[in-house]
Order: C-alpha cells, then structure tokens, then sequence
C-alpha cells in the first residue's frame, strides 16, 4: 500500500531508503535550500524516482541562505576538509533543517491522505547534527502524530545503522551507487576530502567492495 513521502536528497542513504521502501512510497520530496551541492544531488534524486515510477517534486527552501549560517549554504570553499569526528565539521550544520523539512512533509502527507514519512538520518550522523539524533526524530514523530487528524507518522528505518550498514542494504537491493551524490561542495566530481565524502570512502572500504564513486582526489 502506498501511504508514504519519503525525503529524498540524492545522497547515498536517502537513495537506499527509497529503493528499500519504494513499495509504500507514494511521493519524494527534495528540498533545494541553497545548499552548494543542489545541481548535483537532486538531479540524482530525479533520476532514482523516475526509474523506480515514484513521483518526485523539489520544494524551494532559498530564503534559508539569506537567513541561517551554515557553510553548507555559504559556498564550497566554506566546507572544511576532514572526518565527522573533528569539531569543525560542525559549521556544515543548517539550524534545525530536519526539523523545517519533516514539518513541510507531514503538511503535504496529510494534504494528500497519507500517513507516515520516511528520513535516512543514520548513526553517524549522531554526534554531528542534533536534528538526526534519535530523541530529535522521537520528539518530531510524536508532534506529526498529534498535529493531525491522520495520526502521520516520522520513520526513520536506519537512524541506528552505520554508513557501512546501509551500503550492504543498497547492494543488496542492487544500487548503482555512481549516481549518488554525498559530497557537500559543488564540483565536478566529489572532493573526496570533505566529512561526508570520508564517510563514503570509509564505508566502502568496510564493507569490502569496490567505491563507485569519482573523487577529485
């Protein structure tokens, strides 16, 4: 039964998510906040929809540059370089941008009848962006729950798992992982240097297989 929105950015997880649930989702979302790398993973959140049937639609969240500090709105070269674990890494948090995306979804669901949403935070996420902790998504679902007459409810399916999890779910699932994008700058390929792209490198390399993926370096 197709009940479902699922948010979809174009990244690694959100793209196993959406294969893995594909038979309830009746609706992707994508949100272009300004983020740097927006010409390259939505494109990619387009294309995994359109081959799976699922309708796909890109909400514009532009006024968010003009008015929250990030650097992941404030250019490429804003992005540092590094592992998750180093406290830098913290300037590529948007204020409260799960919070802002769950609660246009949960709008739009009971707009249209449905009654749950999908969201691919997992645990790595954990330590850098509180608005991916599992007390946050716990603390949303029970605001969508109770906010509208169809109960809608928050899933996040891997808010425990570890990158290296969800790409053996992918493969699984037979993910062409090339057409993801997770880097947070906008260049021609992914850096390879940034939190995210060490994060995909590291969880190929756990899981033993060939990384798809291009990088600069």
């Amino acid at each position: 039964m197709k009940d479902s929105i699922i948010i979809v950015s174009g990244g690694l997880d959100s793209i196993t998510l959406l294969y893995d649930k594909q038979e309830t989702i009746e609706l992707a979302i994508s949100f272009d906040y300004g983020q740097n790398h927006a010409e390259k993973e939505i494109p990619f959140a387009a294309y995994h929809c359109n081959k799976l049937g699922i309708s796909h639609i890109v909400i514009p969240l532009k006024f968010m540059q003009s008015y929250f500090k990030s650097s992941l709105i404030e250019g490429s070269d804003k992005i540092p370089d590094g592992h998750y674990a180093e406290d830098n890494m913290k300037s590529t948090v948007v204020p409260f941008r799960n919070g802002i995306m769950l609660s246009i979804a949960v709008g739009i669901a009971e707009s249209h009848n449905l009654n749950r949403i999908y969201i691919a935070n997992h645990g790595g996420d954990h330590t850098i962006y509180p608005d991916c902790r599992p007390e946050f998504i716990s603390s949303m679902n029970r605001a969508a729950t109770t906010g509208t007459f169809n109960n809608t409810c928050i899933e996040a399916a891997y808010t425990n798992m570890s990158k290296a999890d969800i790409v053996r779910r992918g493969l699984s699932l037979g993910i062409d992982y090339s057409k993801t994008w997770s880097c947070y700058k906008n260049g021609e390929h992914q850096c390879g240097k940034c939190g995210t792209c060490v994060e995909r490198r590291e969880a190929f390399k756990v899981v033993g297989v060939e990384d798809p993926t291009t990088y600069s370096l």
